[in-house]
């Protein structure tokens, strides 16, 4: 009983140290060649919806059609969030990353 004590302080007391290995997957590097064409994918697909939005937008002010106009603007607003998340994504991840770096 005492010698299990003893290994279960000597676990809590260790330090460990464990930092990102880039080489320790095979596939890592596919992986990231995936990442990078959906975060392309996900910025021409934000251009495509804020055209979308802007044509409807415009629709629906010139036909007197506050509701589809309404549509239109939000739809504007999204596309145009969605591009910031696409390209803030990889600072947010490091700047949180970094963060949690931080915790001790």
């Amino acid at each position: 009983m005492s010698a299990l004590s003893v290994v279960a302080t000597s676990l809590v007391v260790a330090q460990i140290s464990i930092t990102p290995n880039e080489t320790g997957l095979p596939g890592i590097a596919s992986l990231r060649q995936i990442v990078g064409a959906a975060m392309t994918m996900g910025l021409v697909l934000s251009v495509l919806a804020l055209i979308i939005s802007a044509v409807v937008w415009g629709f629906g002010a010139n036909s007197a059609n506050p509701h589809l106009a309404g549509r239109g603007k939000l739809g504007v607003l999204v596309s145009c969030g969605a591009a910031v998340i696409c390209g803030a994504s990889v600072s947010l991840i490091n700047f949180f990353w970094g963060v949690g770096q931080g915790v001790a």
